[in-house]
């Protein structure tokens, strides 16, 4: 399935563009944060209006209710017409996986590895995996890897493993899909892999490599999640901000380490 609306810059931004980054299981303080900033109602029904809202990946797995961010998540996205998406992120491959291959043991060319193994390593809840259920992987083998909304290019990871399936985001998101629904399991880790890696954006390196991505995928800034904003400036998770700012302006870091104490990455950007 191809998804168009998810690789052509829109001619106007939205009226209001609001991103979240990793929420790693912790509906209750996403919720509250949602109603605070009056994308919310009272029951927790859509009331964003015409704004959009994208979350970043990575709904799942290390916090004590994956399954009820990703319901949630689902539902605004039901309600809202096309104005709130989801990324995919690593930990939504990593359950997707887990789900379709668990002990299957998969060779690779240093040994072999497990879904199963690393699921348990990264933070997996059984509550998670007990209650999902066929609606939750099918929408999830649906969703994009990555937009360009107004100026900026989301993505999950701060990688530039995306260009490995693909030169345009409409290239990445099938060939991601066909794997997800096919039965290549080696192909299945390489993306867990592949969207693991970090770091792309840091260093003397950095803003080249954010022009290469920014060249081939559109957009004028990065904005990701997935590699924490207190392990990246070296502080407490309860003195991080909300987001940072880096790579000589061009890339934004929206995982704010909720999972490790830090606030509710959900940020206005425009």
């Amino acid at each position: 399935m191809i998804y168009p609306q998810y690789v052509t810059e829109q001619p106007s931004a939205p009226s209001a563009l609001y991103v979240v980054g990793d929420v790693h299981g912790h509906r209750t303080e996403l919720a509250g944060a949602l109603h605070n900033a009056g994308l919310t109602g009272e029951g927790g029904e859509w009331a964003g209006g015409d704004a959009q809202l994208w979350f970043l990946g990575d709904l799942v797995d290390r916090g004590p209710d994956g399954l009820g961010v990703l319901d949630l998540v689902m539902s605004l996205h039901s309600q809202a017409d096309g104005q709130v998406e989801l990324l995919l992120g690593n930990h939504e491959i990593l359950l997707l996986g887990m789900h379709r291959w668990g002990e299957t043991e998969i060779s690779l060319s240093t040994g072999s590895a497990s879904f199963a193994r690393s699921w348990l390593r990264n933070g997996g809840q059984l509550g998670d995996l007990h209650g999902v259920e066929e609606t939750h992987l099918a929408w999830l083998r649906e969703r994009p890897l990555a937009a360009v909304v107004a100026d900026r290019l989301l993505v999950h990871s701060d990688t530039l493993s995306y260009l490995a399936y693909g030169d345009t985001i409409e290239e990445i998101t099938k060939t991601v899909h066909d794997v997800l629904n096919g039965d290549d399991a080696g192909a299945w880790w390489d993306i867990w892999r592949r969207l693991t890696t970090r770091f792309a954006f840091r260093g003397e390196d950095g803003p080249a490599h954010a022009a290469t991505l920014l060249g081939a995928l559109g957009g004028q800034r990065i904005v990701h999640g997935h590699s924490p904003v207190p392990d990246q400036l070296g502080i407490l998770p309860e003195d991080a901000p909300v987001s940072f700012e880096y790579c000589e302006g061009l890339v934004t870091n929206v995982d704010s380490g909720l999972c490790q104490g830090g606030p509710v990455p959900l940020l206005r950007l425009s």
